[in-house]
């Protein structure tokens, strides 16, 4: 009786059926979820106060993503998340041009990290689709389009890019940030100083600000500048991705000044913060050879070529097995290298300066020049300068290699950097024309900035040293 009593009032909407409310259960459930609802985005918006707790860590994506958007080294497992994540959302969303500003981005730092040119192309069509989805102002995808020119050493098209961003957002720092590396590879130092002093106006004392500043005062050979710059950068860093490019950059420097042990710390540091970090260990490698423990210098060049297969890292192989006699082997690494750089210009990229560089030492210096003579037509960077003067050389057009030299090297001129290669290049020409006085100059000058510049230069410096002389001792006049 009492069990159909239930199933009487149950039919009524007086009792609940099990699992299920009434009438009014229903209406004060679904007024629990709407201030439910409501109260959640009014959590989203406010600061966390967890009291003692901290909150919730971003995950790899958001990581990636604040990166990519505000000028700083990503990690590569957290790029590849972000990838992964916008790749996901663009499929349901195709027309959010800002995801493909921030996708664009993505594929830029991540060819960058793996000097793979398949994520050129990727980076071009996602940047472009930005452009053609986002709003009419969309300074992060051009700003992108600028980085990606970059990468590429599309020097022109670098700053044709980054000036639009520039217009179209004047105080966004990193669009003046991406004009320092487009002004560089066009040899416009003035360029260059405008973009920086803008850079430390908009965003003073962040680390990567420090980073630009240490690559531009190298550029113009404040080297102790330099190093406190970059010193100050990986203190400060915040991500150990961060820190890790800055600290691979402090051994780069340290290492043109020739301090081996110091660089090594660097690049050791670098590796141990980010393993990804393959920068540090082709470094490694240069700086291993320069201390004499070559098995290990190959074994690090080895494996930062398995993991970033940049042709500058073959070369600098590729030269270090020659110094050794070890010929065949040096030939694999060159024919490596043509083969990459003929990969990264198929997907866009200008490896025209490191080909020149290879045809005027271990190839056809003819076809060396005729290379870097369009590559300064379109491009006068220091660095061409230098290839060229030094290509010219190697097919005995010395007076004109002089004058590329001299621009390379002379700080009025342009050429601020104290490269012991450039230097070096400078003396061998003059020794070449009978000028002694200036290749002695020169070439002491190239040992004293770094006696272990090349496994097979350094030890050439000395040579033709040895075969110049002693200076002249001038009697006293008559």
């Amino acid at each position: 009786m009492e069990v159909m009593e239930r199933l009487t009032r149950r039919e009524q909407g007086e009792v609940p059926a099990p699992g299920r409310p009434s009438r009014r259960g229903r209406r004060v459930v679904i007024a629990f979820v709407a201030g439910a609802a409501v109260l959640g985005g009014v959590l989203v918006l406010l600061p966390w106060d967890g009291g003692d707790a901290p909150p919730p860590a971003p995950g790899p994506a958001a990581l990636a993503r604040g990166a990519v958007t505000t000028g700083v080294p990503a990690a590569l497992p957290d790029l590849a998340a972000l990838i992964g994540d916008r790749e996901t959302h663009l499929r349901a969303h195709p027309l959010d041009g800002a995801s493909w500003a921030v996708l664009g981005a993505a594929y830029v730092e991540q060819g960058r990290r793996t000097a793979d040119g398949a994520n050129w192309p990727k980076a071009e069509k996602a940047l472009r689709t930005s452009l053609r989805t986002g709003p009419e102002r969309n300074p992060q995808a051009l700003e992108g389009l600028a980085a990606l020119a970059v990468a590429r050493r599309d020097f022109p098209t670098a700053k044709k890019w980054g000036e639009s961003a520039v217009r179209a957002a004047p105080k966004r720092w990193t669009a003046h940030a991406v004009l320092i590396g487009a002004y560089t590879g066009l040899g416009d130092d003035k360029g260059v100083g405008r973009a920086l002093e803008k850079v430390m106006e908009l965003r003073p004392g962040a680390p990567a600000v420090g980073a630009l500043a240490a690559g531009v005062y190298r550029d113009r050979g404040w080297r102790e500048d330099a190093a406190a710059r970059i010193s100050d950068a990986a203190a400060a860093a915040g991500a150990p991705a961060e820190r890790a490019a800055y600290l691979e950059q402090a051994g780069r420097l340290a290492f043109e000044r020739g301090e081996r042990e110091e660089a090594l710390r660097f690049f050791q540091e670098a590796l141990r913060t980010d393993p990804d970090q393959r920068a540090a260990q082709a470094g490694q490698g240069r700086t291993l050879a320069a201390l004499g423990r070559t098995t290990e210098a190959l074994s690090a060049y080895q494996a930062a070529l398995a993991k970033q297969p940049t042709p500058e890292y073959a070369l600098e192989l590729g030269e270090l097995y020659e110094s050794l006699g070890l010929g065949q082997a040096a030939r694999v690494e060159y024919d490596l290298l043509r083969e990459r750089a003929r990969d990264a210009e198929a997907a866009g990229a200008d490896e025209q300066l490191v080909l020149g560089l290879l045809d005027a030492d271990h190839g056809d210096p003819a076809a060396a020049v005729e290379r870097l003579r369009a590559e300064w037509g379109r491009q006068p960077g220091t660095a061409v300068a230098d290839a060229l003067g030094w290509a010219l050389h190697r097919t005995g057009a010395d007076e004109e290699a002089l004058e590329f030299a001299t621009l390379a090297t002379d700080g009025d001129k342009g050429g601020g950097v104290r490269s012991a290669l450039y230097v070096f290049h400078r003396g061998v020409i003059e020794k070449e024309l009978g000028r002694s006085g200036p290749a002695r100059r020169h070439l002491g000058e190239a040992l004293t900035i770094n006696p272990y510049f090349s496994p097979l230069r350094a030890p050439e410096a000395k040579r033709a040293l040895t075969e110049l002389g002693e200076p002249p001792v001038e009697g006293p006049p008559d």
